[in-house]
């Protein structure tokens, strides 16, 4: 996997690669404008061509953009929905000026109007975000936690966006452990993790699995409660570990979202717990394979 963070870009889009440099990461995820707000971040191309030296210089083998959290595609009401449509536009539009591997979003909620009505929104907003992707960077549609109205909390909606958008040949998907976690996808549990996957292969294909958010949960499985927490704190523990060391989700980048140690969000601790515990998951999923038995860790932090 190429573990990494979501950072800051204060003080422009190029210095995310210093700030994931200083923390270890191999990978990196940023927003490309404030996500307090709808108004776009006036780039200084010249920091879009010094972000591509940097992530050369520095070796970061992945980079995403995430969309802001304010956007609802699916949203009934037309002005928001216009914003929606010009943020999402603006993303993969610094995201392909970065050469970015994937623009990251949430569908959103069709706030009571039905999961079909909300498809009729979705679909013609993200197939002109399609357009103006390209073979370099994808737009991922990330799985939800959540209640309610929220669309995108199953992979059966998941591959209902997806067909309907023809299997467009740029339109991947991201996997959130805690979303996952929180919608009743038990991520800790191998044999339920194996199941999860066969059924992502089989209805849009392990090929369109573009990149992983790693997050512990502070809420129970099945709580449909979006609550990340820092790696080894939350609910799942030393279980994550069961997400990233398996087989088939191997050399993807694999980002951190996590309060961070002084709530500010992922920092070198969290990345260095990361690999930490990445190295102990893989060490076990290898003893599994050659049928010997690996030496169970501590699992101090993990809660019920």
């Amino acid at each position: 996997m190429l573990l990494g963070a979501h950072v800051s870009v204060s003080g422009g889009i190029h210095t995310a690669i210093d700030r994931i440099e200083e923390m270890g990461g191999e990978a990196v995820q940023v927003f490309t404008q404030s996500p307090r707000t709808w108004r776009p971040t006036n780039h200084d191309p010249a920091n879009f061509e010094r972000f591509k030296e940097r992530r050369a210089e520095a070796g970061i083998g992945a980079v995403a953009c995430h969309a802001l959290y304010l956007i609802n595609l699916a949203s009934p009401k037309d002005d928001f929905y216009s914003k929606s449509v010009e943020a999402l536009r603006n993303t993969v539009d610094v995201g392909c000026a970065i050469e970015a591997d994937a623009v990251v979003f949430h569908v959103g909620s069709h706030l009571g109007s039905g999961f079909e009505a909300g498809l009729e929104r979705v679909v013609p907003a993200l197939a002109e975000a399609l357009e103006r992707c390209n073979e370099k960077t994808w737009l991922c549609m990330e799985n939800t936690a959540g209640t309610g109205d929220t669309i995108g909390r199953s992979l059966e909606e998941l591959a209902a966006l997806f067909d309907a958008l023809d299997r467009h040949p740029r339109l991947g998907v991201c996997l959130d452990s805690c979303h996952l976690f929180a919608s009743g996808y038990d991520v800790t549990d191998r044999g339920a993790l194996d199941r999860l996957l066969a059924e992502l292969d089989d209805a849009i294909g392990l090929d369109r699995l573009r990149c992983l958010h790693v997050n512990d949960s502070k809420a129970p499985l099945g709580s449909n409660r979006d609550r990340h927490d820092n790696i080894g704190d939350g609910v799942m523990g030393e279980k994550l570990g069961v997400f990233l060391a398996h087989p088939k989700l191997q050399k993807l980048p694999a980002l951190l979202e996590v309060p961070g140690t002084d709530g500010h969000g992922p920092d070198a601790e969290q990345v260095k717990k990361l690999k930490a515990l990445y190295a102990r998951a893989t060490k076990r999923e290898s003893a599994r394979k050659s049928g010997t038995k690996a030496r169970r860790p501590a699992t101090r932090g993990t809660r019920g």
